[in-house]
C-alpha cells in the first residue's frame, strides 16, 4: 500500500468564493460524500468496497471556482473516477442551482491525485 494504510480515498472539493457558513460547507460536502458513493458502489463496487474496508479515508480540498470544479469533475470523468457534482436546491444561503461540491470517488489514491493533487486542504 505504497507505505500507507490507505489505498484509495474519497475527495471532497467545495467552493470557497461563495461565502458559505461553515454549517452550509458541512452540508454540501456531505451530499458530496453520499451522493459520490451511491455512484461508487453501483458503477464501481470493488473500489468502494476496497476503500470501506481499509477505513473510508476522505479528503476534503477548496477551489475558487465553479469553472474549477467542473474542470475537476471533466478530468475525473475521463478517468473514469465516480463522481457527484451537487447543485444547491437553493432553499437557505445561495441561489437554487448554484453548484457547490464534488464529490470524487472512492478510487485509488495514485489515480485521484492525477485530478485533484494540487488543490488545497480547506
Amino acid at each position: 500500500m505504497n507505505g500507507s494504510l490507505f489505498e484509495y480515498k474519497q475527495v471532497i472539493v467545495l467552493r470557497t468564493d461563495l461565502g458559505m457558513s461553515t454549517g452550509k460547507l458541512i452540508s454540501q460536502a456531505c451530499h458530496a460524500c453520499l451522493d459520490a458513493v451511491e455512484e461508487a458502489k453501483k458503477n464501481r463496487h470493488d473500489a468502494w468496497r476496497r476503500w470501506r474496508d481499509e477505513g473510508a479515508k476522505k479528503v476534503i480540498l477548496q477551489v475558487d471556482s465553479v469553472e474549477e470544479l467542473e474542470e475537476l469533475a471533466e478530468m475525473a470523468e475521463k478517468l473514469n473516477i465516480p463522481l457527484a457534482l451537487i447543485e444547491d436546491r437553493g432553499l437557505t444561503e445561495i441561489p437554487p442551482g448554484t453548484v457547490t461540491a464534488l464529490g470524487l470517488g472512492p478510487e485509488k489514491a495514485e489515480i485521484m491525485d492525477k485530478v485533484t493533487g494540487n488543490l488545497k486542504l480547506l
